[in-house]
């Protein structure tokens, strides 16, 4: 799971990744994790890897690259904890509330909840609960089992917001040592835990948000398979702090769609660029030109075509979070150029040529040198896939499916 927590509290949204989701994995160092430190051996980088074994051959590190490439975004700690921890966890918070509309049989670990109905769980059965992926009656095993595991994970929060912790100094104060005691933490002390608890008491329920990333089936080897577009577009929307499927509580959208570049970037070696110049201006074989000139300039054109979505009227370097530098440099060619904010580009930068283009290209500002007159990034509303599977922490487990 990914947690987004922005600045000002106003929301906390989390997102499930399914453990077989298809990734490439990047170099790594090996992870032992009997003694939670790395060794000088090395795994080179692999594509089609399920994401646990990511983490089981490169532990944390490895785990956060990945998760970062898929999702364009930055993560900025990595808290892990075992079972022995979690069951603990469930008990220092006198048990959690779950409801079921059956009996919860699973084929391996047995009877969880004999009954329909509600139930608060001590926490061995809270760990059953949230492993169990052979259940009588589920048809979607890693599916079903994230979903139990966001309601589970709702219905812990709601009794912490309720007052029964986040509210009683002394109760916090036994959960996070109770937390601290059983988890493998990067970027983490139990002061900053403490001080995190303490920050979320006004927030509400129905802010908490339980995504899961979508898929598309999957590979002949029994991975599923990313909707990486789909992704991008959920982890753009959240750092834009867009309204989200099910919230109750939504922040108020962005007052514009226009976010300023950072003023202090520094041009880049226009030769290490993956450009990709695109014609929308309607005028045949412009982007051809502009390559060439560019490729004189220095830059690495990684290929040349139409832009994708037609003609258009505004001449755009467009780039992924993590790349403004290199988008910038590329501006900083190409007079009247505007900027614009595309996390599913990766690594590529995209020069579309609009119907604006002046048909000028410039030396680049020099390497090294800070890019001055940035033009502002536009990022525009993100359109969310329909199928977004939601939990919302407000919910009432045993309420009515609407």
């Amino acid at each position: 799971m990914l947690v987004h927590i922005p600045k000002n509290r106003g929301r906390v949204v989390v997102v499930s990744f399914p453990r077989d989701l298809d990734v490439t994995r990047p170099e790594c160092a090996r992870w032992d994790n009997d003694n939670a430190n790395y060794t000088e051996e090395m795994y080179p980088s692999a594509m089609g890897d399920k994401l646990n074994a990511v983490y089981a051959l490169g532990g944390p590190k490895c785990l956060v690259t990945t998760v970062q490439r898929l999702t364009g975004s930055t993560i900025n700690h990595f808290i892990g904890i075992d079972f022995a921890g979690f069951e603990q966890m469930v008990n220092q918070v006198g048990g959690v509330e779950v409801c079921v509309s059956q009996p919860l049989e699973d084929g391996v670990l047995g009877t969880i909840v004999p009954e329909a109905g509600r139930h608060r769980v001590d926490g061995v059965t809270a760990l059953k609960y949230v492993r169990a992926r052979h259940v009588y009656g589920e048809e979607r095993s890693d599916y079903d089992r994230i979903n139990r595991q966001q309601k589970f994970l709702a219905s812990l929060l709601r009794g912490a917001l309720s007052g029964r912790v986040l509210l009683d100094p002394g109760k916090l104060n036994g959960f996070i040592k109770a937390f601290t005691a059983a988890t493998f933490v990067d970027k983490v002390n139990p002061n900053d835990l403490l001080m995190l608890g303490r920050s979320l008491q006004d927030l509400e329920s129905g802010a908490v948000t339980f995504l899961t990333v979508p898929t598309a089936g999957t590979t002949s080897y029994g991975n599923e398979i990313p909707r990486t577009s789909d992704i991008q577009a959920i982890f753009r929307a959240i750092r834009d702090d867009q309204p989200l499927p099910g919230e109750k509580t939504a922040p108020a959208p962005p007052p514009t769609a226009e976010v300023e570049v950072p003023p202090s970037l520094t041009a880049v070696d226009p030769s290490t660029l993956s450009l990709q110049v695109s014609n929308g201006s309607g005028i045949s074989g412009l982007a051809s030109t502009a390559a060439s000139q560019l490729s004189n300039m220095g830059f690495g054109i990684y290929n040349v075509g139409n832009y994708t979505e037609g003609n258009a009227a505004e001449t755009k370097v467009r780039y992924s979070t993590g790349h403004e530098a290199e988008a910038a440099t590329v501006a900083s060619a190409i007079p009247g150029a505007a900027m614009e904010l595309d996390d599913s580009l990766d690594s590529l930068v995209e020069l579309v040529l609009g119907e604006n283009y002046q048909q000028v290209v410039n030396e680049p500002t020099p390497v090294g040198s800070p890019i001055t007159e940035v033009p502002p990034t536009t990022a525009g509303p993100v359109e969310l896939p329909t199928d977004l599977e939601h939990v919302n922490a407000g919910d009432d487990p045993c309420a009515a499916p609407q």
